[in-house]
């Protein structure tokens, strides 16, 4: 039996990452104290879910609480070219006609105070408002943390494993020096929200709409949320969005100017908040694990947000950490190769859909594509929705090679 300063597992952070392996390893028996700095869920971006987030929802327990939600119901995605011309909804439950093809529309705070409920419910020992000092290693193996309570003293906690679901500020991430910036998406963000601005009607009234910027130089997400909310934003490069601009709100309405679709959506509301810039968007760890230590969720790396992907990400690498402590722990193999064992195949599946926000960057055309590849249709749908894990996935990126060279 632990001490009370020893667990099998630390988990430091309270996102849906680390929500998520804390609660699959407890699930499984083994002692789990999640650290988190903040002594509530704060505001964070990325509030659309892609459908194929149910099946870590279904191992969570987490089904029920969002099906009785106020979040909206998520059914389709759209798309507006450059030309103003809105695409066709695409409905998931056409491709798979199962409740995986309904999902949520999120406000981050709520969300991921309903994760960490849950947490606390299947057995993880959940601390907020605490602060993460230090990682402890001996030698090059982690063995727990050095943390300031909440009533703001020291303490050393340690642990058999260390999981650091800290973000994009990851201690570990840092401290090895394991960052890769991904030249080609250097983007960054500019967003707010509106109350009142128009909707669709259902069945189409929660869907997330990508809109692309006269110019071509970006894009708009349009994500309808609950309240009669809207978040709304634009990506683009970093240089076309930042430099020589003038502040963020200024930028913002100018390039609702460069798409009138937005503009005239929004002229029906009122802003509501504050406007909000992110920068850099895409990175990754050049490594998952190290002896005792795992990253998952940004702290492993995060992708550009034109797929809705990063919850998933932020789910799946969860859970397949998850999945390989509960094997180390039960080997007692905590070892950087049984730890890690899982990345591999995690990355290829970030790249599969890497792949893809390249070629709508590039101005490739999806709907020629499956024209001339009908058998894709499938494929594509899959990356769309998140089933990122197939190696068969991979034909799809040879006929776009194969397109593209007869297109030039």
């Amino acid at each position: 039996m632990n001490s009370p300063n020893q667990s099998d597992v630390i988990v430091i952070g309270g996102g849906p990452a680390g929500a998520t392996a804390s609660t699959l390893v407890a699930q499984q028996g083994y002692s789990v104290k999640l650290l988190e700095r903040e002594p509530t869920p704060q505001y964070r971006i990325g509030e659309s879910l892609i459908p194929e987030t149910y099946w870590t929802f279904k191992r969570l327990n987490m089904l029920n609480k969002l099906r009785t939600s106020h979040f909206v119901k998520k059914h389709s995605v759209q798309f507006v070219n450059s030309s103003g011309k809105l695409s066709a909804p695409f409905n998931f439950f056409e491709h798979n006609p199962h409740e995986c093809s309904q999902t949520w529309q999120i406000r981050r705070s709520e969300f991921d105070a309903m994760m960490l409920q849950n947490a606390q419910e299947q057995g993880v020992d959940v601390a907020q408002g605490v602060r993460v000092l230090d990682v402890l290693f001996q030698n090059d193996r982690a063995i727990g943390v050095v943390i300031k309570n909440a009533e703001g003293r020291r303490e050393e906690l340690l642990a058999r494993v260390v999981v650091d679901a800290s973000g994009q500020s990851s201690m570990i991430l840092n401290k090895f020096k394991l960052r890769e910036p991904d030249p080609e998406l250097n983007k960054g963000a500019i967003w707010t929200y509106y109350e009142g601005a128009y909707r669709d009607e259902e069945p189409n009234a929660g869907a997330t709409i990508v809109l692309s910027l006269k110019n071509s130089n970006g894009w708009f997400w349009y994500i309808p949320l609950h309240e009669n909310t809207v978040s709304v934003g634009v990506v683009a490069d970093f240089d076309y969005l930042f430099k020589e601009r003038q502040d963020h709100a200024t930028t913002f309405q100018e390039e609702l100017i460069n798409c009138p679709v937005v503009k005239e959506r929004l002229s029906l509301g009122t802003q509501v908040a504050k406007v909000r810039a992110t920068r850099d968007f895409t990175y990754r760890s050049k490594q998952a694990a190290g002896n005792g230590w795992v990253l998952v969720g940004d702290a492993l790396g995060f992708l550009d947000p034109l797929y809705s992907s990063g919850v998933l990400l932020a789910l799946k690498s969860g859970e397949l950490a998850a999945d390989a402590i509960v094997e180390g722990l039960r080997k007692n193999d905590t070892s950087k190769e049984l730890l890690g064992k899982w990345a591999e195949e995690y990355f290829k599946g970030m790249n599969r859909m890497r792949r893809l926000v390249v070629e709508f960057y590039n101005g490739f055309n999806f709907g020629e594509f499956v024209k001339c590849y009908p058998h894709h249709k499938g494929n594509v749908t899959n990356l769309l929705i998140g089933d990122l894990f197939k190696d068969e996935l991979d034909q799809v990126f040879l006929d776009i090679d194969r397109m593209k060279s007869k297109d030039m």
